[in-house]
């Protein structure tokens, strides 16, 4: 098939091609939006969480300030969450922590539900330009009273044309879907281990700062 035969069954099916051609564009631009905004966030992380820690370890909370207000990671606003509150109960502050892991998820996730929208959306869009087409082909029928295939080939390619698009916009809007699903996922479980780690570390700065004269530790508060 030549490109001019391709477009013009793509202008023949244009009510759904266009709309279809529309949201795949859209599609494309926020995968590769939060393509990038994922790149690198695993690797930052786990960074970020090992220098954290190494300042805790040395029972430098300045430079552990410091550290987070300096760094782009996201999760850097997660521990400096965390480094604002002290002396409070353990459950309290792992819900501080999770609070705003889930802040910073949500906003991972931001766009992701238009990608899956139109996955799930596409195929009816371009069952309705297959409905289109036929009615197209019936009506043809019905003005010239021949059922010729001339009559008819302008009904039945807009029909067919329009589902294979529905079907390819479908294809590629779940499979970008579920990929950067699970790039969330892994981003989240890298997210908690790292929290895991914070808090593990600040309970070993408490116990140092309250070790009691004869080198038994006194109960940490948390």
């Amino acid at each position: 098939m030549e490109w001019a035969e391709l477009l013009e069954l793509l202008w023949t099916g244009r009510f759904t091609t266009i709309p279809l051609a529309i949201l795949s564009v859209i599609v494309f631009g926020i995968a590769f939006e939060r393509t990038l905004k994922y790149r690198g966030l695993e690797a930052g992380t786990r960074e970020l969480t090992r220098k954290l820690v190494e300042c805790l370890v040395r029972r430098d909370l300045s430079a552990a300030r410091t550290l987070c207000e300096a760094s782009s990671t996201p999760m850097a606003e997660v521990f400096g969450e965390g480094l604002r509150w002290k002396s409070i109960a353990l459950e309290d502050l792992n819900e501080v922590l999770h609070t705003a892991r889930a802040e910073l998820l949500s906003d991972l996730r931001r766009g992701l539900w238009f990608i899956g929208t139109i996955g799930s959306l596409a195929p009816y869009i371009g069952l309705l330009g297959t409905v289109i087409g036929i009615m197209i082909a019936f009506g043809a029928i019905a003005e010239s009273g021949d059922a010729g295939f001339e009559v008819v080939s302008a009904g039945i390619s807009e029909a067919l044309i329009a589902t294979a698009i529905g079907l390819l916009v479908a294809i590629v809007a779940l499979m970008l879907f579920n990929w950067l699903q699970t790039r969330v996922g892994s981003i989240s479980a890298t997210c908690t281990r790292s929290s895991e780690r914070f808090v593990q570390a600040l309970l070993f700065l408490e116990a140092g700062e309250q070790e009691v004269p004869d080198g038994n530790l006194a109960p940490v508060g948390r």
